[in-house]
């Protein structure tokens, strides 16, 4: 599956947030990017339009994902029933690379895509190396037992550790095992967007 291989830091400036995980440029350099600097240029009024395009670009990006494929998680959630963008954040952060990175098997999103890829993680006793693999409640995500990958998971974890623990999933480090308990509520999910407007963009 395609993936955004460009610049980083030039997008976390400039959403102003750091959607790819911390970044130092943002924090040093907390305005746009382009050769004029912080003052360079007067910003024109966005309008609604721009505002809730924003707001989808920033999703795609925190989650990995190219527009394509966003748009048929936007469908699935449409034909879904429920808050159709609730049901759209759901769908992202059930992917298998971001519940990877929930556990603490990578320290950004894009690195716990990669630790996929590399054929490192089992569902339920499968191997699986599909970053947008859909998990479901009940789901057991272990490491493979070479010890490449279990060496490089313990490694990940220690670096991890301080983060803290979400209550709709169960991380065993001792055993690098983690149990998908439920799907995330709203306030257990904390995007950088407003997923409504997200919604209202797609619906025009």
């Amino acid at each position: 599956m395609a993936r955004y291989t460009g610049p980083i830091e030039r997008i976390n400036r400039r959403f102003g947030v750091p959607l790819f995980g911390p970044s130092k440029a943002l924090e040093r350099r907390p305005y746009g990017p382009g050769q004029h600097g912080p003052r360079g240029g007067r910003r024109r009024k966005q309008s609604d339009y721009s505002v809730a395009l924003a707001e989808k670009q920033k999703l795609r990006f925190q989650y990995g994902v190219m527009e394509k494929q966003f748009r048929r998680y936007f469908a699935e959630a449409q034909r879904r029933r429920g808050v159709t963008g609730l049901l759209l954040l759901e769908l992202l952060e059930m992917r298998l690379d971001n519940i990877v990175f929930r556990f603490g098997m990578g320290t950004t999103r894009r690195a716990s895509r990669q630790f996929v890829n590399h054929g490192h993680i089992l569902v339920n006793g499968q191997k699986v190396d599909i970053p947008s693999y859909q998990c479901k409640s009940g789901d057991v995500v272990t490491v493979s037992e070479g010890n490449r990958s279990r060496q490089l998971a313990m490694r990940l974890l220690d670096s991890t550790q301080a983060r803290p623990e979400s209550e709709w999933l169960t991380m065993d480090r001792d055993a690098i095992r983690g149990t998908v308990n439920r799907a995330p509520e709203r306030d257990e999910i904390d995007p950088m967007v407003n997923e409504q407007l997200v919604v209202e963009l797609y619906s025009r």
